[in-house]
Parts: structure tokens; sequence; C-alpha cells
């Protein structure tokens, strides 16, 4: 018995999940008539059908078979070559056996899906969530893992920080969440944050949780202390107040025995009080200022003469500063934080922001070159707002029309509303800004044209403010 073979074609490609066909072709060149049974050996026989499995063949003649190979979309259909063979059994012969052998090359594909373990933790001080990574893909998975929040309320200890996963398996990150700030009294307080996957040419896989930060100390304790505190101060404030009576009997005895307790009569003093002529009496302070201003002391000297107090470096003394070394267009501007007062002033896109978003801006100082002055006006927070939407500053715009000149919008008065956004323009060009609300990431960069028109920039919701700011005049 004797028997010809031939895998048309020998190797063949497939995506998981789809399916391709090679073609068998066999010539019985014995010289009886035998049938032939198909039988798909090897790791890919599971995804490997023969149609028809069995053949009759007279001697001389040829016959075909087709093998349709269906690999799934699952971690099992392993991306590379994959050899496979077909058993052939003749009926007649049956130990005679032929096993005509191919490849199949199997695409690799990606499938990666992530789930945190819990998807809430809670705590005073850290929480320890895990990131489950499950590899559903027929390649090894490379990946990084990294996390972040809005507002940068949180600090994370990743490990490992590197994954790699076989197809099929899968990995866990330990993740370590400490927040930035502790809640000592107060309700609890929910801060989202995502742990993103990171693979090299794929868009990050984020997955979403939450941190529930508990107070340092529970809210009764609080009520408590604060109404022992408030016991204490109204009981040494009542402490200090009471006087209680004292009478004495001092006075009935001097009259007894004859003494008088009425102040000495003044023509007994032992020396009369100097004249007026003989009185050195310092000058006024004023004077006494001017002087040691001038450097007229007693001695003629000018060591005496104190040091002037500097002038403040604000956006009019930057702007021309740098128009002096470029005589181009530039805008430079200051910011006024509650509590910290003006910081130094950033030209032309640098960053002027708060440390932090707790932190707020009531007050803004711009000043520009080249453009023909400028002018604004700062939107500021309601308290008595009934929309949620803030207001623009009472006192309305404030215009400079001149170049190297300080405006000022919002207030740096104890007390002042904080700003949530503001209207400005220019008197010529462009005008571009980029700012950063608290809780929120930066807003694109807009930009307007020259007077008439304006810009604003930031938000109008009250419950937010300014915490960082961009500004430029592009030439």
């Amino acid at each position: 018995m004797s028997l010809w073979t031939s895998l048309e074609p020998a190797s063949a490609t497939v995506d998981p999940g789809g399916s391709t066909r090679v073609r068998l072709r066999l010539r019985n060149t014995g010289d009886v008539v035998d049938e032939y049974r198909f039988e798909p050996v090897g790791s890919i026989a599971p995804w490997t059908a023969v149609e028809p499995q069995t053949l009759r063949l007279y001697p001389g003649t040829t016959g075909t078979v087709d093998l349709t190979f269906t690999p799934p979309r699952t971690p099992d259909a392993t991306a590379g070559p994959n050899p496979y063979a077909v058993r052939i059994t003749p009926t007649e012969h049956p130990e005679a056996v032929t096993v005509p052998e191919g490849n199949l090359t199997i695409t690799p594909f990606t499938e990666v899906r992530a789930e945190l373990v819990p998807p809430t933790v809670k705590g005073r001080f850290r929480g320890r969530p895990q990131l489950a990574v499950d590899n559903l893909g027929n390649t090894r998975l490379t990946a990084s893992i990294s996390g972040s929040d809005n507002g940068d309320q949180l600090s994370y200890d990743i490990h490992p920080g590197n994954v790699q996963i076989e197809p099929g398996r899968a990995a866990f990150v330990k993740a370590s969440l400490k927040p930035r700030k502790i809640i000592w009294f107060g309700p609890k307080e929910q801060r989202p944050y995502t742990l993103s996957v990171l693979r090299s040419g794929a868009n990050p896989l984020a997955v979403e949780g939450t941190y529930l930060q508990r107070g340092f100390l529970p809210r009764w304790l609080a009520t408590f202390l604060g109404a022992f505190l408030a016991l204490a101060l109204t009981f040494l404030m009542l402490w200090i107040a009471y006087k209680p009576p004292v009478k004495t009997a001092a006075t009935e005895q001097l009259k007894d025995a004859g003494v008088s307790t009425l102040a000495p009569s003044p023509t007994l003093s032992a020396a009369p009080p100097p004249t007026p002529a003989a009185t050195s009496a310092p000058p006024p302070a004023a004077e006494t200022s001017t002087a040691a201003a001038a450097g007229g002391g007693s001695d003629g000297g000018g060591d005496s003469k104190p040091s002037a107090k500097p002038k403040p470096v604000t956006a009019a003394t930057a702007v021309k500063k740098l128009a002096a070394q470029d005589s181009g267009r530039h805008v430079c501007y200051r910011i006024y934080i509650a509590g910290k007062g003006w910081q130094s002033p950033e030209c032309d896109g640098a960053t002027a922001a708060t440390s932090t978003d707790d932190e707020q801006i009531l007050a803004l100082n711009i000043a520009v070159s080249g453009t023909a002055g400028s002018a604004a006006n700062a939107f500021i927070h309601d308290p008595a707002s009934t929309n949620g939407l803030g207001k623009y500053q009472p006192s309305g715009w404030t215009a400079i029309i001149a170049d190297g000149k300080d405006n000022y919008i919002g207030s740096s008065k104890p007390g002042a509303a904080y700003m949530t956004g503001f209207a400005n323009n220019i008197g010529s060009g462009q005008l571009c800004w980029i700012v950063r609300s608290s809780g929120w990431g930066w807003d694109p960069q807009k930009c307007t044209k020259p007077r008439p028109d304006y810009g604003f920039s930031g938000t109008l919701d009250n419950a937010h403010w300014l915490v960082a700011v961009r500004l430029t005049v592009p030439n």
C-alpha cells in the first residue's frame, strides 16, 4: 500500500477568533481500492476541523480534504508558529499510517483587564488597595503602574511599579495611598483617585477608586473638647472679673491717733520743679525722623541714617526691565495669595501659582509693554449668591491705557473675596492666557483680539477659585 499527500499551502496564518483553510491533496498509488480516515493531531487539534472525515479512492485516483482552523480569541491560542499534523489511516492496511505535517502561524493580540480590590478603601493616614491586572491576550504583557488624582491630594507608593504577565495569567500590584493633609476633626472626605496601567504604544488603562479619609479624632470628641474649652474660658473670665469686698480699719485707727491722711501741701516739696527754660524737651517725632533721614545728628555724622524701605518689585518693574532688554511685546503679572501676600512677578507665559489648591488668589497685578496698555475686571466670590455663581468686582473695569504701568484687580485687604476668574484685554495685538482653578486641571489656551474685544479667564463657579495664571502677548 502507498499514498501520496500534499498540503496546500504548507504554512498558513490566522487571526485569533477568525478562521483559515488548508487543502490536503492525496492520491492512491496502490493497486487496490482503499478508504482513508483523517484525524488532526497536535496542540491545535481542538481547533481543527476535517471535511470529509473519510475518503474512498480507487487506485491511481486523487482526492482532496479541507482542513479548517478556527483558533479562539483567548490566551490558549499562543501567538507565533504552531505545528500541526493529520493522521491518515487506510482501512485496508491500518498499520500503514501516514502523517503529513504543516505550520499554522497565529497572530498576536493584546487584551488587558484591571480591577481595584477593593474599589473603596478607608483610613486616617493611608489606604492600601490592590490592583489586579489580567493578561487576556496571547502574548506576554509588559506594563507600568502609576497613580493620580485631581488636586494632588494623595501620594502613591506602588509595588511593583512594573509587571510582566504571561498570557492567561494575572498580577497583583500593591498600592499605598497617603493623604497630603490630615483631617484632625470633622466628617469623612472622599478623595477619588486613578491607577493607570501604562503600555508602550497603547492608551493607558485607567481604573478609578475612592479613598475615604477619616478624621483623626471622632466628631463627638471635637464637640466635647470645644465645650470644655468654652467652659474653661468662661470660668477664667469670671475668676478674673470677681473682686471680693475688703474692709479695713486703718482709717479709723489713724483718726484715733490724730494723724492726717491728706496728701502733703505743695509748699512742703523738697525742691521746686525746673523752669520751662531749663527743661530740655526732645524734638517732635516727625522732625526727629526728618533730621535722621537727612543725616543731621547732633555730632554731624552720617552713620545714624536709617536704611530706606525698598520699593516692591511690581509687574511694571518687571516689564520695564524686560522691555529694556528686548523691545518686543511683553506682559508681566504677579498674584496676591491669601495669608502670604504679593508674590514675585512672572512674565511671558511663566506660571504664577499658589503652592496648593487650598490657597486662594485674591488680587492680580498686570503690566504690559508694546500693547498700548491693558484693562481688566475681577470676577470674585459672592457669599450672598443664590445661583451658585460669583460676581464681577463692584468697582468695575480698571483701564491703564499706557505701557509699563501697573494695573490691579481684586483686593488685598483682609477678608477680601477670592477671585474665581477675570476679564481682560489689551490695546493692540493679541492677548492669550491659560489658567487653573482649584480642584481642576489647566484650562485650554484662549486668546482675544484688542479692545473693544475681551476674554474671560477662570470660572463663574462660586465654589472654585484661581490657583495659577499664565499670560502671553504673541509678537
